[in-house]
């Protein structure tokens, strides 16, 4: 019977279990813990990345392949001395495959552990979890046929102190039709009335899209949630193959994700395995970043994955996301400021990405 999922872990297949940290460095056999600290040799000596400079691209692991990256564990301290800080969106969280000189993903650290708005927000689902405080876990097995790159960006202007990372990882055969991992942010701070939100283009060659990150930032009155997203597949041009039914319908929610409780009506949060609504602003009202809640627009962050329902395309692919609302006189264009990754694998090792916005422009309003 053939084995797969959960039920291969039986099967002994080989390889070479690696993890890279600030204990070691380099992943090397045998060379973990060798720092020493006021305890003696191997007594947490070196736990972490001491500092990031402003302007620093720190290299977090280099590895020599083939092999597939199993885990990655990140947190960082937000606690900088300024109060209007951001700098889970100040982090640019990036990583290469065999060599390339670009990046096959490319996030602002929070929003691709499923945390947008430069805040955390526990999240538990299968290939993302983050646990308290700000505990930023990622699952997606990410293979490499001859070297993968992990890079944290500080394009904060003040130092990062105190950066706890783990790569987990195998050195292993690969199979040649296994797809590299890619990821990608995109917003625009106000959509276009009546022209769809483009959550991926330009991306060519054989693969599956497995998943999405939104964070939205409703501007406009009445429920938002009517926009549909689109799944334009190998060539397709004005229409797509693949269309859904609305925004609350593709997360996996309904009825606009509401409960009355005393009378009133309000949005419920939610995580599970493959989709939920981890975060709403108005949850919230404790004082974040010298700000409260109440005195921003609404922000809601959703993550939906396709892992059992990869969406394949064997020539190109491109993702839209309409901004639709509804209200007492029906339907109608909405214009909001959205905030997108989205996760894929194909068989090549990068594609061209768009200019990653400058910080300024990647903050929350």
């Amino acid at each position: 019977m053939l084995l797969t999922g959960w039920g291969g872990l039986p099967l002994i297949t080989g390889g070479q279990s690696r993890a890279i940290n600030g204990e070691n460095p380099r992943g090397e056999k045998g060379r973990g813990g060798t720092a020493a600290s006021n305890l003696g040799p191997s007594r947490k000596g070196s736990p972490c990345l001491s500092e990031i400079q402003s302007g620093e691209t720190a290299v977090l692991g280099e590895i020599e392949g083939p092999g597939v990256i199993q885990h990655i564990w990140i947190t960082v301290t937000d606690r900088t001395s300024d109060a209007d800080c951001f700098v889970l969106r100040d982090l640019v969280f990036r990583i290469y495959w065999d060599g390339e000189e670009k990046p096959s993903v490319e996030a602002p650290l929070g929003d691709f552990f499923c945390c947008g708005f430069g805040q955390g927000c526990l999240v538990n689902s299968l290939p993302m979890v983050v646990a308290p405080n700000r505990g930023f876990n990622c699952y997606f097995p990410m293979p490499f046929q001859k070297g993968a790159k992990i890079t944290v960006e500080n394009q904060h202007k003040n130092p990062v102190p105190a950066f706890f990372f783990q790569i987990d990882y195998c050195l292993q055969e690969v199979p040649e039709n296994a797809g590299y991992f890619h990821a990608q942010w995109r917003r625009q701070r106000l959509t276009e009335k009546a022209r769809d939100y483009v959550v991926l283009d330009n991306v060519h060659g054989r693969g599956q899209y497995v998943g999405t990150y939104l964070a939205l930032t409703t501007l406009e009155r009445y429920w938002w949630g009517e926009g549909e997203m689109k799944f334009y597949i190998d060539g397709d041009e004005e229409y797509p193959t693949i269309c859904g039914t609305g925004t609350e319908d593709y997360f996996g929610g309904a009825w606009s994700f509401a409960n009355q409780v005393d009378g009133r009506t309000v949005e419920q949060t939610y995580c599970t395995p493959f989709l939920g609504y981890p975060f709403y602003s108005h949850h919230d009202t404790t004082v974040h970043n010298n700000y409260h809640n109440d005195d921003c627009p609404p922000m809601r962050g959703f993550y939906r994955w396709h892992i059992p329902d990869p969406i394949h395309f064997e020539e190109d692919i491109r993702v839209t996301l309409q901004q639709i609302g509804v209200c007492h006189r029906g339907l109608f264009e909405r214009q909001d400021d959205v905030a997108t990754v989205a996760y894929w694998y194909q068989d090549k090792p990068y594609t061209d990405f768009p200019p990653l916005p400058e910080k300024e422009e990647r903050w929350p309003r």
